[in-house]
């Protein structure tokens, strides 16, 4: 496909992905080449989090304010999660698979950043519950909610 072929509604491609999907998809192959050079779990795990780390100090200052936010509640609330980069995102992993993550708004031109949760986290409610929540700044009552929802997702 080349470019030329654009939607009319929003001057993207027609089909195909975005540019800020094929940085996500080249950022995580990225991450797995990375993850496949680290010899001892110590080491990966330091690496991990210093990645996560400055990934938040790379966001705009209103995403890097939530982002570690999330980071110091999804620490305190589930220690047994392990951050790690996730498609070039802040994300938490139990047993090497993403239970939840921080995407900031800047990362695909959103209005707002998005705490999601994978099918990994245990929210399930009846036969329909959020795995997403938008946010825009935090408060002290979105940041207990925060901390309810990450213990739950691993319980």
């Amino acid at each position: 496909m080349t470019n030329a072929r654009k939607s009319a509604a929003n001057d993207e491609p027609a089909e195909g992905f975005t540019a800020e999907e094929r940085a996500a998809m080249k950022e995580r192959a990225k991450e797995v080449k990375a993850s496949a050079r680290r010899t001892s779990k110590a080491e990966k795990a330091a690496e991990d989090e210093a990645a996560v780390v400055a990934k938040i100090a790379e966001m705009q200052e209103t995403d890097r304010v939530m982002a570690e936010r999330v980071h110091a509640i999804v620490k305190e609330s589930a220690p047994q999660l392990a951050p790690k980069l996730w498609y070039g995102m802040p994300a938490y992993a139990r047993d090497g698979k993403v239970v939840c993550f921080f995407q900031s708004a800047e990362k695909f031109k959103s209005r707002y950043a998005t705490l999601g949760f994978s099918d990994q986290a245990n929210l399930d409610d009846g036969t329909m519950w959020p795995a997403a929540y938008a946010l825009t700044r935090l408060t002290a009552s979105d940041e207990a909610r925060i901390a309810e929802l990450v213990k739950r997702a691993v319980h």
